[in-house]
C-alpha cells in the first residue's frame, strides 16, 4: 500500500459527509484510528507501546540500551474538522520510519540511536482540556494522575475513556534523544510562495483563558431592564473586547478568539445566570500579547453589571527550536532539491513541548487557502507525499546521529520517568 492509501483509509475512521473527520480524543473513531495504527506498526516491524494517558508508540530497537528519535504526531481531530491536522504528521511518520528500517537493514544508514512513532494524546483539547496533554506529561508539565481525572462535558474522565477504547496502558516511555514532527501548515505562507517545505524555527506566544461571567437568573418577560444582571450580555461585551483588541496594533500582530462558549440555563424566557467561555490570544510579539492581556483585564474591569472571574490564565511562551535541527532540516532539504524557508508557527504542536527537553525538527507543508480546523482542509497529494520525503530524510540523518546529546537523553529521561 501507498502512503496515499494508507491515508485514505485512516481518514476514513470518523469521516464526515464533506470530506472531514470527527475523531475527537479517546472517543469510538479515535479507538479504531489507533487500531489501525497498531495493526500497520505490527505489519511493518515495529512494537507498539501505551503508557498511562494514552500516548501510543511504534518503536524498534536497532541499539540496545540507546534512546530513541521519537517522531509523530496526533490522530485526534476537533469536532467536524480536516482529515489533515495532526493524522497526516502520524501517518507520515510511520512511512519514514518504514523506510528508514529498510535503510539500516541495507546498511545505508548506520543507527547511533533507536527509533519511535508516536501519536500524542489529545493534542488538539477539545474533548479534555487542556491541549497538548500527552505531549505535556512525556516532558513532566503535568502529572499523569491528574490528566486522568479530567473530565469531559459529560462527567467521562480521560481514564475511563481510555479504557473505553483499549489505549490505557502502563508502558514505559521510551527515553527521548531528539524529536522529529510534520505538519499542514494551517495558514497560506507556503502555498502562496510556491514552496513546499516550511522549516519552523519558533512558536508563537499565546494565552488562553477560561473565564465565567456570573449574572442573576430572572424571567425574561417580566424583569425589568434596570434590574437585570445579565450573564450573556457581560460575556458578549468580553468577545467583543477580545475582537477588539486586535484592532489596536498592526494588522497580523495579533490573533484573539473566543472559540467556547456555554450558556446557562439556556433557556429562552429565562435571563442567563451564567457564561463560562474560553478565551484565545496570541502574537508573534511577546510584548504585545502582555499588552493585550493588560488591556482585556481592563476592559473586564470595567463591567459592572455582572461579576467575571478569570478561572485560569495559561501562557504558552514564544521558545526556539534548535538550531541544529533547523539547519539539519535545511541540508536534507537542500539535498533533495525541495523549496523550502524557515518559518514560526501560529498553532501549537506537541513539537512546542519536546522542544523544551530536546533538539526537535518541526516541518509544514502547504495548506491550500491556509484553511485549517475545517471540512475544507486540504493539501494536494504531491505535497503530502513531498512531506514524506522530507521527513524520511530527516529521520534518518537523527538517527545516524546528526543531532542528539547525552545531556539532551538525561533530561528527556526524567520526563518521561513522570509519567
Amino acid at each position: 500500500m501507498t502512503f496515499l492509501d494508507d491515508f485514505a483509509t485512516l481518514s476514513s475512521f470518523g469521516a464526515t459527509a464533506h470530506g472531514g473527520v470527527h475523531r475527537e480524543a479517546a472517543t469510538a473513531d479515535d479507538g479504531r484510528a489507533r487500531r489501525f495504527l497498531a495493526d500497520w506498526f505490527d505489519r511493518h516491524g515495529l512494537t507498539t507501546t501505551v503508557d498511562a494517558v494514552g500516548n501510543m508508540y511504534g518503536s524498534i530497537e536497532f541499539v540496545p540500551d540507546a534512546p530513541y528519535v521519537l517522531v509523530g504526531s496526533h490522530l485526534d481531530s476537533q469536532p467536524t474538522a480536516g482529515k489533515y491536522d495532526g493524522a497526516y504528521g502520524v501517518l507520515a511518520a510511520a512511512h519514514a520510519a518504514h523506510q528508514v528500517i529498510e535503510c539500516v537493514e541495507r546498511g545505508t544508514v548506520t543507527p547511533q540511536f533507536n527509533l519511535a512513532v508516536v501519536n500524542w494524546f489529545n493534542e488538539e483539547g477539545s474533548r479534555f482540556s487542556p491541549s497538548l496533554m500527552g505531549s505535556g506529561v512525556f516532558i513532566g508539565k503535568f502529572e499523569a494522575d491528574d490528566i486522568l481525572k479530567i473530565t469531559d462535558r459529560s462527567g467521562i474522565t480521560v481514564r475511563d475513556a481510555l479504557f473505553d477504547i483499549g489505549f490505557h496502558g502502563d508502558a514505559q516511555n521510551p527515553d527521548a534523544v531528539s524529536y522529529a514532527e510534520i505538519h499542514i501548515e494551517q495558514g497560506p505562507i507556503l502555498e502562496q510562495e510556491g514552496t513546499t517545505i516550511g522549516i519552523v524555527t519558533a512558536n508563537w506566544a499565546a494565552r488562553k483563558y477560561s473565564i465565567t461571567v456570573h449574572g442573576e437568573q430572572s424571567h425574561t418577560g417580566a424583569t425589568h431592564m434596570a434590574l437585570r444582571h445579565d450573564a450573556l450580555v457581560g460575556a458578549s461585551k468580553i468577545v467583543v473586547a477580545a475582537r477588539e483588541l486586535t484592532s489596536q496594533f498592526p494588522d497580523g500582530v495579533l490573533l484573539a478568539s473566543v472559540g467556547q462558549f456555554d450558556v446557562e440555563p439556556n433557556s429562552p424566557i429565562v435571563v442567563p445566570s451564567k457564561v463560562t467561555m474560553a478565551v484565545d490570544v496570541r502574537s508573534s510579539d511577546p510584548d504585545v500579547l502582555e499588552q493585550a492581556h493588560d488591556m482585556l483585564l481592563a476592559a473586564i474591569a470595567q463591567e459592572t453589571e455582572v461579576h467575571i472571574s478569570i478561572d485560569t490564565s495559561a501562557l504558552r511562551p514564544s521558545t526556539s527550536y534548535q538550531s541544529e535541527g533547523v539547519e539539519l532540516a535545511e541540508e536534507a532539504a537542500k539535498d533533495l532539491g525541495l523549496s523550502h524557508r524557515r518559518m514560526l508557527t501560529m498553532a501549537g504542536h506537541d513539537s512546542v513541548n519536546l522542544k523544551d527537553i530536546v533538539p526537535t525538527v518541526m516541518l509544514f507543508v502547504p495548506s491550500v487557502d491556509g484553511i485549517s480546523h475545517s471540512e475544507k482542509e486540504l493539501t494536494r497529494d504531491s505535497d503530502l507525499v513531498d512531506g514524506v520525503t522530507m521527513l524520511t530524510e530527516t529521520v534518518a540523518r537523527m538517527v545516524r546521529g546528526d543531532i542528539g546529546n547525552v545531556e539532551a537523553t538525561e533530561l528527556a529521561s526524567v520526563g518521561s520517568r513522570q509519567t
